[in-house]
């Protein structure tokens, strides 16, 4: 059995006024919260942090809702990508050139109400939207396999 490339991200959130935003990442026609393959001998949540802050300048992050995760299911040649949830109050994000590809690797950023986001996200992505928000504003998160 081939093994699945792990990616880890974080569902960015920030509070702001009554309500909270989530910091997307766009490439090409795709919306996605900030992920990153995680490395050989590197924990993903080390890697998720890792991945924030190369791709949005984000260093900034507070896991108040702990270290519990989504997975999405497979994707591509058995990719999964692992989602964790925190806040920041950092509005600032850059979108910096990547040494790899000469250009940044996200081609647009938005902080996103909720709603905003239900519109922009993949089906793929949208459950973990749905966990992540509810985790957040404490309405009930569903009981499936890839919480933990």
């Amino acid at each position: 059995m081939k093994q699945k490339t792990l990616s880890a991200g974080v569902i960015v959130a920030r509070h702001e006024g009554d309500s909270w935003c989530y910091l997307l990442l766009r490439v090409y026609s795709y919306w996605d919260f900030p992920k990153g393959i995680v490395e050989p001998d590197e924990d993903p949540i080390q890697a998720a942090r890792r991945e924030v802050e190369e791709e949005t300048g984000v260093g900034e992050l507070m896991f108040a809702w702990g270290h519990d995760y989504r997975e999405t299911p497979s994707y591509g040649p058995g990719k999964v990508a692992r989602y964790y949830v925190a806040e920041t109050k950092q509005i600032q994000v850059i979108l910096p050139v990547s040494s790899e590809l000469k250009r940044p690797e996200h081609d647009e950023f938005r902080w996103v109400t909720y709603e905003e986001a239900c519109r922009l996200v993949s089906p793929r992505v949208a459950p973990i939207l749905h966990w992540a928000h509810a985790l957040i504003t404490g309405g009930k998160v569903p009981d499936t396999p890839q919480t933990r």
